[in-house]
Formats: C-alpha cells, structure tokens, sequence
C-alpha cells in the first residue's frame, strides 16, 4: 500500500481506542496527525508516541457536541497545519438504556456527539477539501448501526445517521476527488466494550464466524486503506470490520 507522506489528517477522539490507534497507524504511514479530543493529558500522550515513533502530531482539544469548539478546533488545526486532507470523525459516545426508559436527554447527546458533531466538522473543513479537489473523509459507525441493538437505540439510530450522512456526502463531494467512506466495526475490544461482563462478551464472540474478538488496529488497517490512493474508486461505502457478525 502506498504511503501517505505529506498528508495532513485530523482524528477525533483520539485519545484512546479506536481514534488512538488510527492516528498512530495514519502517522506511521507518513500522514501529518492532528489528535483532537477532549482529554488533554491522554492526547499528550498519544502526541508523545507518535512523536518518539519519527512522526509528526499535535493535539488539539474539540468537544464535538458543541457547535463553538468545533469551529475553534478547525480553525486552530488550520492555522498549524494549513489545511486537512484527510479526516476520520471517530468521536462517539453511548447512553444505553431501554427505549422506555431513555430520557430526552441521553438521546440528545448521543445524536449531537456522534451524529450532529460528525456533519458539522465535516462542514468546517469540507470547503477546502474542495478548493484542493481532493480529500478523504472517513466516517466510523458501528455494526449497530446496520442492525439496531435493544438498549441502544439512540446510539444505533447515530450510526446509522452516520452511513446515510456517508452516501450524501459521497454524492455531493465525488466531482472534486473527495471520497467518504465509513467503517463499521462489530464487536472490537475497547474501553466502550470494557463494561461488558463476561457473560455479554462470550455470548457476542458466539456470534463472530471468525470466533474472535477486532482490535482496534482491525479497524485502523481500514481507514488507512480508505485513505489511501488504493481506494480512489471507493466512495459512499460502509466497509464492514466485524469477523463475519453481520454480511449486509
């Protein structure tokens, strides 16, 4: 696979999981990484390995569920790196519970974080994507997302907002070289995955053909390829990251 030297890509939620791993593996490709979290001091870190590793990172602090931070964020990330090229909106959060117990408030979190946060950063930085007639935006969602699960049906309604949000995008943006594609991982092991017991987590791996459970790095490998120049013919797709769980 080709290299990314030269490139400037943004990941949100980089701090930890599945964000983390895919700025190392963009940085260890080449790719110039902007981290942009909320937790600073776990951005810190990341921006240390990445940097003893001979890359280049620099954490900037986002909160995605806020309209001011996002515009803050993108405008600093700008001025530091001139532009961003690639952009991976991984940032998420969940609020299970049961829909007749779910209050107003834990859907509208969840679909401002990872639904309305994903499409407004996207806006911030699209327009110059398009200036530069070329770009590639990278959308994680979930296996959830295409299948719906009881107790989430506010984060699995996000994911699915994410893959609709994918295909118009993929539409609009495909007459300036812009690709935008999502990820789908199934069943990956991180701290969101970490509050399972074990019970939960025997009873999910029963239903992976592959018989195991992803790692972040699973899902890393993937928006690597979508950003590269590999995958120039690939636009408006939901790759599926999920040891057979789901075939759509």
């Amino acid at each position: 696979m080709s290299n990314l030297n030269g490139r400037i890509a943004l990941v949100t939620g980089a701090s930890q999981g599945i964000g983390r791993a895919c700025a190392i593996e963009l940085a260890r490709r080449g790719a110039h990484v902007a981290l942009a979290a909320r937790n600073a001091e776990k951005l810190a870190g990341v921006a240390q390995e990445i940097t003893a590793a001979g890359g280049t990172a620099k954490a900037f602090a986002l909160d995605v569920s806020s309209e001011e931070s996002i515009k803050e964020a993108a405008r600093a990330i700008v001025a530091e790196f001139g532009k961003v090229e690639i952009l991976v909106n991984n940032a998420g959060i969940t609020r299970d519970i049961l829909s007749m117990r779910m209050k107003k408030a834990d859907w509208d979190d969840v679909l401002t974080t990872n639904l309305t946060g994903a499409f407004l950063l996207t806006q911030a930085l699209m327009m110059q994507m398009v200036k530069n007639r070329w770009g590639r935006i990278i959308n994680i969602t979930s296996v959830v997302g295409e299948t719906g699960q009881a107790g989430q049906a506010n984060y699995a309604a996000s994911k699915a907002g994410m893959i609709g949000l994918t295909k118009s995008l993929a539409r609009e943006l495909a007459s300036r070289t812009i690709t935008v594609n999502a990820v789908a991982p199934g069943y990956i092991e991180t701290s969101m995955t970490a509050v399972l017991t074990d019970d939960q987590k025997n009873a999910m791996t029963q239903h992976i053909p592959l018989g195991r459970v992803g790692t972040d790095m699973d899902i890393a490998n993937a928006v690597a390829f979508l950003a590269s120049e590999e995958a120039s013919y690939i636009t408006g797709h939901t790759l599926d990251v999920n040891g057979g769980m789901y075939m759509g």
